[in-house]
């Protein structure tokens, strides 16, 4: 048997997602019966999905998702190009400088005739 979730604020997360899940059944018509027979899951477990239970399993979410016509909202779940605490984290990750590799020659050394230096393009970026 799974341990229950001791956060308060994850077992509240899971029983909004537990009702959201029920309105979402409900707006459409779809009976218990009919809801667990498509996700082929019993009814008993449906109830608990809908209650917030976190002992049901994220495959029963997938398909109730998958059901209600929103798997995708799953797939894009914490996607890395949305999640904002993980761009934050990449972002201060960065390095606070970059020191340019210095040549051992004199110090016209990488320079060009007109005093530019060689790596640079038509627009000045050298990479």
């Amino acid at each position: 048997m799974a341990a229950k979730i001791s956060s308060l604020n994850a077992r509240r997360a899971l029983e909004t997602l537990g009702a959201n899940i029920k309105t979402a059944r409900l707006k459409r018509r779809i009976s218990v019966r009919d809801f667990a027979e498509r996700v082929g899951a019993s009814e008993s477990t449906v109830m608990r999905l809908e209650k917030g239970d976190d002992g049901v399993g994220i495959g029963t979410l997938a398909m109730a998702c998958l059901v209600l016509g929103e798997i995708d909202r799953i797939s894009e779940f914490l996607e890395s190009g949305t999640d904002d605490t993980g761009l934050l984290l990449d972002r201060a990750a960065l390095p606070k400088r970059i020191n340019r590799k210095r040549n051992s020659g004199s110090a016209q050394a990488g320079k060009n005739h007109d005093g530019s230096a060689d790596n640079d393009n038509d627009d000045g970026v050298g990479f």
